[in-house]
């Protein structure tokens, strides 16, 4: 492999100074002890002492020497020297005689406790980076930035860049070589031949077959359910789903699995043999869990629409039988006003009756009642009874491809699946019906499955299994093997020695103690010290009225008034929009780039070096293509030949994908992080989450309905997480508008920024008794903005406490026996999170809905309870605690819009078919609203340098009041021009607008 993977700041900053050492630097690495001292007096000279000392802190900061020793800062040097009492000018002297500088390095090292990278070190060196490259698929940049780590810890002088580059090199294409190797080498000679097969296209077809086969389904119907199933079918017959890949990293499974979906057969075709076949071998087994996956999610919304469909029969009939129900039930009321006439006598009742309104209209009426209302709460069994027709399409594949299996709870809907498998299997020997297993069969089902003791109805009871299958996988209480997203979560918690060996470690980093009493004490009195004061305060707090409903008393909160914007603010904020220069959105992501390597971040998907020229401007305008919803012909130039539309597509297809985009995202939030100005607004401790969504009309499994957001179509929601720094950190697509709880905990765990966000605050659906459980058991805090507060429940540990006019408030007590007795349990599922050792969607879906988990789940949602009132109350205690969520809130909403005016093509229709292409086009759309915020506060900050230097008085406190996410200067229609002028492109910032011009003056009066 070459060793051009190194970029130009890696080979700049490696084994050199980059500016000078801060305070605590040179306190740290560069002062001198009495032994160091005692060793430099050892020299003859004092230009050979400084230097000595110079050489010394050097080795201690940098882990090398410098070639050039006069690129040691001189603050460095003034430091030692003013600690030896010794001229700073005499080191020129010491620099130029490299005899005496070499004689000094060995002396350094020894008294440093260093070694020189010899012959051994470097045997070292492979080895470690053999253990690196077998725990993960580190990119060669990032390995050589933890080998040079590795070398400074070890006290191991640095190798020169080009030593150490070349070596991780060699070493990882020799290690990527043996891992294709011992891959293939798994592989049977008829199994290779398989695999080789699935390149070739066959006469008369225009796929291979593996293009076949990474072709997702689109189309949500029984056929095309019974087609995904056959995939799966097809994918096991190539035979190597059973082969062991335990060993292989998933990291390094993730890169071939990329690679294989991402490119053109013909290039994988071209690849190696045993490259080619590890890579076949590694994609079929992802290929297998994904087509597993898609078969559930579809069968899922089959099952939604055989309902919906039935529901909406179900209303049409009633609508045409409610004049014979009206009637009926007018004829039975007038029956029973003569049961109920107490001038009647009893003995009479019967014969009156039939009398007046006949017998035969009663027994009629009778019948007709009996016959369209329904005593069942649950409609599921009336608006699915037509459905069995369908159903048996795809049952016995659905069967017989996907193995089940589940928690003790959900063994008898398992054990009546095996037997609706066996029912199904061809030649004899099937059970009876009489045989079938009942457990399952809920209440409102029961009627029409068991009509008569002793019968089944075959239909209904298998409609009523594959109903219950739906509900099981979706609260995880059956899982499915071979399968990413229906796993089985309690298989990837941490236990057994696994725990034992870092459960002091994951207590330490929770700030859990592993024995509870105390833990519990200490909730105790958290929770009576904000009762105490909240009821302290109760005549204060103007905003808080109890009122007393239904026998129960409950608390109202009035809404806090808007505060009022001083002139101060409303001049600043017109004065800095009226300074931003005018841009276009293209002509601000190359400048974006220019300071933060914004483009740097995407690499090949092969892991390749990029060969190709303005690979920069390739990728912005992919990324403007993909953000503003344009596609890539309304960005491509025939004549730049960085924009010709044939470049632009392959760098998407090679490029531009989810963890690029994320490596990129880091980097603009990283240098968010440091200006001043966002520092100003936030520390990035502090988060919101809200969902942004969008109508999907082409045909995909990936979406859902919901009229309220979508209409009569389906989409999406992208849950996006947005810092107090106004950046967004993390995404994710959700289908449809799923519950926010679900996916809230994940934004926190799977972020990959330089940010720790702390608290995160959420609108009501995104909270619940297990998420705030979950957030306390993990040292986060949960700030919603709760719309239902009267309905909120507020819950006691100490029964006995008198709480005065809170006490009915907090009648309810809690189980604190319930959390004492799954305390290590709850702590080994938060280290498993916090170990990224299981999803957190997977465990909020298992421990909210009771599956697999029920009993911890309870244990979690108590301690939930206790830290929601917690929230609660000072929630009802603390105005300024309200408006600062209010405020995150408002930002997230803010962002939202700049998202809505970038994604202004096709009418702001997201336009993608499978999951991957949605997460890359959304994610390039929070990419670009965050190149947005950070250019705006990169030109916000020159623009208050602007008033402050004209002598303008601009307050703090109206600083920390504006917003980045402002758009009306940015240009994002026309024509795309991504040139910049040289002294742009060398780093200087625009010309601010004078907010004298006409241009300007309108943009104040718009503000």
């Amino acid at each position: 492999m070459p060793v051009e993977f190194l970029t130009d700041e890696q080979a700049s900053r490696y084994g050199r100074y980059q500016g000078d050492p801060t305070p605590e630097q040179l306190t740290q690495f560069f002062f001198l002890n009495e032994t160091e001292l005692t060793l430099i007096a050892e020299r003859r000279r004092p230009e050979n002492e400084l230097g000595f000392a110079v050489q010394l802190g050097t080795l201690r900061f940098l882990g090398t020497f410098l070639q050039n020793p006069l690129d040691t800062p001189l603050l460095v040097v003034a430091h030692l020297a003013q600690q030896l009492h010794i001229e700073a000018g005499q080191f020129t002297k010491y620099a130029v005689r490299s005899a005496t500088r070499h004689s000094h390095r060995q002396r350094i090292i020894a008294a440093l406790d260093y070694r020189e990278f010899d012959r051994f070190q470097t045997f070292r060196l492979i080895r470690w980076i053999y253990a690196q490259l077998a725990l993960s698929a580190s990119r060669p940049s990032v390995l050589f930035d933890l080998a040079t780590a590795h070398l400074i810890q070890q006290r191991i002088v640095l190798p020169g860049v080009t030593v150490l580059a070349r070596l991780i090199a060699r070493v990882r294409e020799r290690f990527t070589a043996r891992t294709f190797q011992g891959l293939s080498q798994r592989l049977s000679p008829a199994q290779k031949v398989t695999l080789n097969a699935l390149l070739v296209l066959p006469e008369k077809d225009w796929q291979t077959p593996l293009e076949r086969f990474r072709t997702p389904p689109t189309r949500v119907s029984t056929a095309a359910l019974f087609q995904a199933i056959h995939r799966i079918t097809q994918i096991r017959d190539i035979g190597v789903s059973t082969i062991d890949l335990s060993d292989v990293p998933e990291s390094r499974q993730a890169v071939l699995v990329r690679y294989a979906l991402t490119v053109r057969v013909q290039l994988i075709e071209r690849l190696g043999e045993d490259r080619r076949l590890a890579t076949l071998l590694v994609f079929l087994q992802h290929l297998e869990r994904s087509a597993t996956d898609d078969v559930l999610e579809m069968f899922s919304q089959v099952m939604n629409e055989l309902a919906l469909r039935g529901e909406a029969k179900r209303r049409r009939e009633r609508l045409r039988s409610l004049k014979d129900l009206d009637q009926a039930a007018l004829l039975l009321r007038d029956a029973v006003a003569v049961l109920l006439d107490p001038d009647i006598q009893p003995e009479d009742v019967r014969a009156l009756a039939f009398e007046r309104l006949g017998e035969a209209p009663l027994r009629a009426a009778t019948l007709t009642v009996q016959e369209l209302a329904s005593p069942d709460a649950d409609p599921a069994p009336e608006v699915l009874s037509g459905a069995y027709a369908t159903v048996r399409r795809f049952l016995r594949s659905l069967l017989v491809t996907v193995a089940f299996s589940g928690t003790a709870g959900a063994r008898p809907l398992l054990d009546a699946l095996a037997f609706l498998k066996r029912m199904d299997e061809l030649g004899g020997g099937k059970p009876r019906w009489d045989e079938a297993p009942r457990g399952f069969v809920p209440k409102p089902w029961e009627r029409r499955v068991f009509p008569g003791k002793g019968e089944v109805d075959h239909q209904a009871y298998t409609l009523c299994a594959l109903d219950r299958l739906r509900h099981a996988l979706k609260r995880r209480e059956v899982f499915v093997e071979r399968s990413q997203h229906h796993g089985d979560p309690r298989a990837e918690l941490l236990h057994g020695a696994a725990w034992e060996d870092v459960r002091d470690d994951v207590c330490r980093a929770l700030n859990r103690p592993l024995e509870v009493r105390g833990e519990l004490e200490a909730l105790r009195l958290e929770l009576d010290h904000a009762y105490r004061e909240v009821e302290r305060n109760l005549l204060q707090n103007k905003a808080l009225t109890l009122t007393v409903h239904s026998g129960q008393t409950r608390v109202r909160l009035t809404s806090p008034e808007a505060l009022d914007e001083p002139p101060s603010l409303q001049h600043l904020r017109a004065q800095v929009a009226a300074r931003l220069p005018v841009i276009d959105l293209a002509e601000l992501l190359m400048e974006v780039h220019t300071f933060t390597g914004l483009a740097d971040a995407f690499t090949h998907v092969a892991d390749g070096p990029p060969r190709m020229s303005d690979l920069p401007l390739s990728i912005c305008a992919v990324l403007l293509a993909q953000a503003c919803n344009i596609g890539l012909k309304a960005v491509a130039r025939p004549d730049v030949l960085a924009l010709t539309l044939s470049r632009l597509s392959w760098i998407q297809q090679n490029y531009v994908r989810a963890d690029t985009i994320t490596a990129a995202n880091a980097r603009l939030v990283d240098a968010q992080d440091e200006l001043p100005l966002a520092q100003a607004w936030g520390g990035g401790e502090v988060a919101s989450a809200d969902g942004l969504r969008f109508v999907i009309p082409v045909r995909t499994i990936h979406a859902g309905w919901n009229r309220k957001y979508f209409g009569v179509q389906r989409g999406v929601t992208y849950y996006n997480f947005t810092s107090d720094q106004f950046t967004g950190f993390h995404g994710i697509v959700i289908p449809g508008t799923l519950r926010d709880s679900l996916y809230i905990l994940a934004g926190l765990l799977e972020q990959q920024t330089r940010l720790d966000p702390q608290e995160i605050m959420a609108d009501t659906h995104g909270s619940s008794d297990v998420v705030f459980g979950l957030f306390a058991l993990l040292g986060y805090k949960f700030s919603p903005r709760l719309a239902d507060l009267p309905d909120q429940r507020f819950w006691r540990l100490d029964r006995e406490a008198d709480y005065g006019a809170l006490d009915d408030l907090s009648r309810h007590p809690l189980d604190e026996r319930l959390i004492a007795a799954h305390w290590e349990d709850m702590l080994r599922l938060a280290g498993s999170l916090k170990l990224g050792k299981v999803g957190a969607v997977s465990v909020m879906r298992t421990l909210q809905r009771g599956g697999s988990l029920s009993s911890l789940g309870r244990a979690v949602a108590e301690l939930g309870r206790i830290e929601k009132t917690l929230y609660l109350l000072n929630y009802v205690q603390d105005e300024a605690y309200r408006r600062r969520i209010l405020r995150q809130l408002n930002r997230g909403e803010q962002r939202h819009g700049v998202a809505r005016a970038v994604f202004h093509g096709h009418r702001g229709e997201l336009r993608q078919r499978y999951r991957e292409g949605m997460e890359d086009q959304l994610g390039a759309l929070g990419l670009v609203v965050n190149a947005v915020v950070l250019w705006n506060t990169r030109y916000m900050t020159a623009a208050l340098d602007d008033l402050r230097h004209t002598g303008q008085r601009v307050l703090e406190e109206d600083i920390a009041r504006l917003t980045p996410l402002l758009h009306e200067h940015v240009n994002m229609l026309g024509k795309y021009d991504f040139t910049l002028a040289d002294e742009i492109t060398g780093g200087c910032l625009r010309r601010l607008r004078d907010p004298n011009t006409l241009e300007a003056y309108l943009e104040q009066i718009k503000l």
